[in-house]
């Protein structure tokens, strides 16, 4: 089946929205891809001290949506509205980095161990055996590997994520529905989309020399 391909014009797209949205660039960003319909995430991240990226907002859809809005959407709310952050600021624009994924491939795990580290975006979802809850949480395909967990720390984390706090033990993981994906994901620099061409340069802040190492938390 022929899914949608992350590419440079959706991750420059995501740029040119964020800094249009800062009011400094008058004419609205051109949509310069095709259209699509399908699952998608739009993550900020921002260079450390050390060097490496820090997530600075991360927010998209499992469910299917026409890309010519949909991308527009999340760019801003991952960079403006993702609770876990305070709103990006035109000055951290030299620092960032910027991921689209579009998800593709959904099956159903047979328990909680299905999934390749790697390949397999995570969706579980379970019901709290302490308040009855219905809880659900996801990691995108990439998050296992950059952090260097194993499937049980993934799964573990996963269920801490979905606001469980009581104890993780093996009844409750092997009563986890679990659905695994895919995805396609391009990831590029502040630096990187300057050098594209096609960014109003005189209107935002001058890039910083920093190394692209995406590390998602």
């Amino acid at each position: 089946m022929a899914y949608a391909k992350a590419s440079q014009e959706h991750v420059v797209y995501c740029f040119d929205v964020l800094i249009h949205s800062f009011g400094n660039v008058e004419a609205a960003p051109s949509v310069l891809f095709a259209q699509a319909y399908c699952p998608l995430f739009v993550t900020w991240s921002k260079v450390s001290r050390f060097g490496d990226y820090r997530l600075r907002g991360c927010i998209g859809t499992l469910k299917p949506r026409h890309l010519h809005t949909a991308l527009h959407d999340y760019a801003l709310t991952s960079a403006l509205q993702d609770k876990r952050f305070s709103p990006i600021s035109h000055e951290e624009l030299p620092h960032l980095s910027c991921t689209v994924s579009f998800l593709h491939s959904f099956e159903k795990a047979s328990n909680w161990q299905d999934w390749e580290i790697g390949t397999h975006g995570l969706i579980i979802e379970f019901r709290d055996p302490n308040t009855h809850e219905h809880r659900s949480a996801t990691y995108l395909p990439e998050i296992a590997a950059a952090e260097g967990w194993t499937k049980q720390s993934t799964i573990d984390s996963l269920i801490r994520k979905a606001g469980f706090t009581g104890h993780i033990g093996y009844r409750l993981k092997d009563g986890l529905s679990l659905t695994r994906y895919q995805s396609t994901a391009h990831m590029m620099t502040y630096k990187e989309y300057t050098a594209v061409g096609t960014a109003p340069i005189d209107s935002m802040p001058a890039a910083a020399n920093s190394p692209a190492v995406a590390v998602q938390a």
